[in-house]
């Protein structure tokens, strides 16, 4: 059998963009709509799963995206390794499957696959995860002999309620865990900062004596302040008195922001939408804003409002839109087309409603991720953090085609 760099030496016909190999019915049907819409041939859905995928790409060129279906395999990772023997480097994988193994998925994004979705799968999940891929895809290569850029993210909620804390906790957890990337999270609700509890720690007066007494802020200090949460994840937030409400001075928040940055390969800020409109100078730092929205009448207002901020304060920020805790169509207040038409941006990521998930986590006293990494919204949420993570997600991965790169005179 020719390997798929002796194939690509015989310069064979152009590559298709897009393939899929499935198992049952059901997902090829949801599947077929979601492929028009990129423009690609339903022609290109068959039968049969990886299995099938393997045979058929060992005589032909692999697609440019290539969906595959595991619910038949015996032994998954082996036969990811052997659609890498077959397959082109810079093919993206998207697999599908029915086993619900955390250690298993872990397993398969280590083997450098975009992503690996649940069955039975829905046609807006899938629509998103095809839509962050390609996303990804687009970004420019970095050698990998540069070093890590430093980022900072701020996840700003445009009304309370929407989630915009348990977002902020959940892609701190993913960037670090599945990632390894070492990151801060900022929790600047002062009074009422939930992310140290979501890791079940006391915020303590780390922050605190941060804002008071900036001259102390070095990096001692802020390996003293943070908690720890794990290798690659530091929390640092506060439970300030109600009675005595703090005021910190904005140099203040700006050299601690700073700091931070000195100090972690990504820094990201849970900031409170009061906080970035009476400090807007923390904003003009920021590679990255996560506006955290839903589909109502007054969250499309207040987006709005907040999308005139970040234009006059942070005209630098790559702006992801996201639509939290998205009701079934027949619930929503407002449709996804109104509302994206009134603030005349895109929604980024949808990420539906599970309160049961959420539930569940609360109650073990883990972010979502980590208590149910296979749940749907965390599926939308490690997107997410992959494109934010960007070149340092390429970095710290493990390449899917590294067999092939090895195989390369």
């Amino acid at each position: 059998m020719a390997s798929a760099a002796e194939r690509l030496d015989h310069g064979m016909e152009k590559r298709e963009a897009f393939g899929a190999y499935l198992c049952d019915q059901e997902t090829i049907q949801i599947l077929e709509p979601v492929a028009l819409e990129q423009g690609w041939l339903p022609e290109r859905i068959h039968k049969g799963g990886i299995a099938n995928a393997v045979r058929s790409l060992s005589v032909m060129r692999s697609p440019e995206f290539l969906v595959v279906d595991l619910s038949q395999s015996d032994d998954p990772l082996a036969d990811i390794g052997a659609l890498a023997d077959v397959c082109e480097p810079g093919t993206l994988v998207l697999a599908v499957g029915s086993r619900n193994d955390v250690q298993l998925y872990r397993d398969l994004l280590a083997s450098g696959i975009h992503d690996y979705l649940l069955k039975p799968i829905n046609g807006d999940d899938l629509r998103a995860t095809i839509a962050m891929a390609l996303s990804a895809r687009a970004e420019p290569d970095v050698p990998a002999s540069q070093p890590l850029t430093k980022k900072s993210v701020a996840v700003i909620g445009v009304r309370g309620g929407v989630g915009a804390s348990g977002l902020a906790s959940g892609l701190a957890w993913i960037l670090a865990d599945d990632f390894s990337i070492d990151v801060g999270l900022l929790d600047l609700d002062l009074n009422f900062g939930t992310n140290a509890l979501v890791f079940d720690l006391e915020p303590g007066r780390g922050l605190s004596d941060a804002l008071e007494n900036p001259n102390r802020v070095d990096s001692l200090f802020i390996e003293r302040a943070m908690l720890k949460v794990s290798d690659h994840l530091s929390v640092l937030g506060s439970e300030a008195p109600l009675g005595d409400p703090m005021a910190p001075d904005s140099a203040a928040l700006m050299h601690l922001q700073e700091s931070l940055g000195e100090h972690f390969d990504l820094v990201l800020i849970d900031l409170p939408r009061t906080m970035a409109s009476s400090y807007p100078g923390l904003l003009s730092t920021i590679s990255d804003v996560v506006l955290v929205s839903e589909l109502s009448l007054a969250a499309t207002r207040d987006t709005i409002r907040m999308m005139g901020l970040l234009k006059n304060h942070a005209p630098q920020a790559r702006v992801h839109l996201v639509a939290n805790k998205v009701p079934p169509l027949a619930q929503q207040e407002v449709s996804q087309k109104d509302f994206e038409a009134s603030v005349e941006h895109g929604i980024d990521l949808l990420i539906p409603a599970d309160p049961k998930s959420m539930l569940a986590a609360s109650k073990q006293g883990k972010p979502l991720p980590q208590a149910l990494p296979s749940s749907k919204p965390v599926q939308m949420m490690r997107n997410l953090a992959q494109t934010l993570a960007g070149d340092e997600a390429q970095a710290e991965s493990k390449s899917f085609w590294s067999k092939l790169i090895r195989k390369a005179p």
